[in-house]
């Protein structure tokens, strides 16, 4: 008994001593984690653990193992006996979950970093717990709609990557109807195609019909690539009898009654045929349809619901800007509001909200659009003429985490919107989810942590003015982001170089 209990006692000091060799980090870290270059963690072989680790399909007590980029275990429950002599980030109770992934983001470089720039926009991508973003082929210049633009593209972004980024190819009616130049675009590694049914606002991004997209997504089908879609189209018998001289322009209901639901409606009606192509069976059997910013929670949804169910291969994202905002609270004259298709009223918001609690609606996106300030017209507050789009990179994750508590949402469904469905989207296939073997993107944040996006705020968008969510209480404070192990951002600091990784597809 005497030697049993000996030897028992010799297994726990050995344990302990084990433990002790555990380089532990607790959150709040100190000012300097003595990381240098791309991490501001001077290791690539370490833990990471809390209370809340969303993995698995549920959330508790876990740890993960960070090794040379990936992850690569996870221990769930008890994890303390697995991290042995190993460096362990002890964030508490804080939440730890996928990365998220933003599809829809213009960072506008070359030619317009004025407005953005992959420098500033991945520093508040990463900011705000955001590990992958794919940049959007218009708003830069030139656009990316060749092979020759997508190398400008990749050029422009060299060295300036904060997260991972990937980049959407342009469809516009000159490469529609030329398979071999969608092909060497899509060869030279763009993610999937985007086309705009409207007037785009850029000058070298004309609008398509439905047979240039048709087309289109004959040659999509043979690499199995999205083609996302601006769904609004002004329909043919549609006038205004009332004159734009006559009408109030500081007016948010003016620019409102100027983009009716009637344009989504027209356009996704135009789709029929495109979507039955990608049913099985189908002339684009392969290719895939995505819906960006969906605003029209009535006859467009409906006629897409149609549409999955008959077996299109579809998809519908929307923003938290439509579940956030209602246009009965968009003051006269804060063109920060503005954006394409318009933030509609308090019934749509509700109704967006039911679609994608119901699991109608897949993902979200950020569609961060800015501008120079002086394009907004925030001085003149004309809505007719001001740039539409709303900058929110960096606060996609507290916005919907603060406006969605009402409605009961939960982290793993956080995870689905913003980094699983993302992932598939863009066919990122190791990215998306806490699991061995995929990249070891990661946000940790405080979802309880309130604060007011206001002056005092760290902001680093390259415009901190234009955003429409200046001035709102949120909560959902982000610690800590890892980008493929580094981490890239904790505590009101980045890393001192930018390691993030352009993504082409293979």
């Amino acid at each position: 008994m005497v030697a049993s209990a000996k030897g028992r006692l010799v297994s726990v000091l050995a344990v302990a001593a084990a433990l002790a060799a555990v380089l532990l980090y607790r959150a709040p870290f100190s000012k300097s984690l003595g990381g240098e270059g791309c991490s501001l963690l001077p290791h690539d072989h370490f833990w990471i653990a809390s209370d809340r680790v969303v993995t698995l399909g549920r959330v508790g007590p876990a740890a993960v193992e960070v090794k040379g980029g990936l992850i690569n275990a996870i221990a769930v429950g008890d994890y303390r006996s697995f991290v042995l002599r190993r460096p362990l980030l002890d964030y508490g109770d804080a939440v730890i979950m996928p990365g998220l992934i933003d599809v829809h983001a213009h960072l506008d470089e070359p030619g317009r970093a004025e407005w953005e720039g992959f420098s500033t926009g991945t520093r508040a991508a990463a900011a705000g717990g955001i590990t992958t973003l794919v940049d959007m082929p218009l708003n830069s210049f030139p656009s990316t709609v060749s092979e020759e633009t997508l190398k400008m593209k990749l050029e422009a972004a060299q060295d300036k990557l904060y997260v991972d980024v990937g980049f959407w190819g342009g469809l516009v009616p000159e490469n529609a109807f030329n398979p071999s130049a969608l092909e060497g675009l899509l060869n030279a590694g763009v993610l999937g195609l985007k086309s705009f049914m409207c007037p785009s606002g850029i000058n070298d991004f004309p609008m398509t019909n439905s047979t240039h997209i048709e087309e289109g997504l004959v040659t999509l089908a043979k690499y199995k690539r999205p083609l996302l879609i601006h769904a609004e189209r002004i329909p043919e018998a549609e006038g205004d009898d009332v004159q734009e001289d006559e009408l109030d322009p500081r007016s948010y209901m003016t620019y409102l009654k100027s983009r009716p639901p009637s344009w989504e409606e027209a356009a996704i009606g135009d789709l029929h045929r495109a979507m039955k192509d990608t049913e099985s069976g189908g002339r684009s059997e392969g290719a895939h349809i995505h819906i960006v910013h969906l605003s029209d929670a009535k006859t467009s949804l409906e006629l897409m619901k149609d549409a999955k169910r008959s077996g299109a291969s579809l998809s519908i994202e929307t923003c938290p800007h439509y579940l956030a905002f209602s246009s009965e609270e968009v003051p006269d004259g804060d063109t920060r509001f503005k954006c394409s298709p318009p933030i509609r009223d308090d019934t749509n918001r509700e109704n967006l909200w039911k679609a994608l609690l119901d699991g109608h609606i897949d993902m979200l996106s950020s569609d961060h659009s800015p501008s120079t300030p002086d394009l907004k017209l925030m001085e003149e507050g004309n809505f007719l003429r001001a740039w539409g789009g709303i900058s929110s990179l960096q606060f996609v994750l507290p916005v919907t985490w603060s406006y969605g508590r009402k409605y009961g949402i939960t982290l793993n469904q956080l995870a689905s919107w913003w980094s699983e469905k993302p992932a598939k989207l863009a066919g990122q296939k190791n990215k998306g989810a806490i699991l061995p073997g995929y990249h070891a993107d990661i946000v940790v944040w405080k979802p309880e942590t309130e604060f007011q996006l206001d002056d005092s705020h760290a902001i680093y968008h390259k415009h901190q003015n234009i955003s429409a969510y200046l001035g709102k209480q949120l909560s959902g404070k982000v610690l800590s982001t890892f980008v493929r192990g580094n981490l890239v951002f904790a505590e009101d600091k980045h890393a001192n170089v930018a390691c993030g990784v352009p993504i082409l597809a293979k």
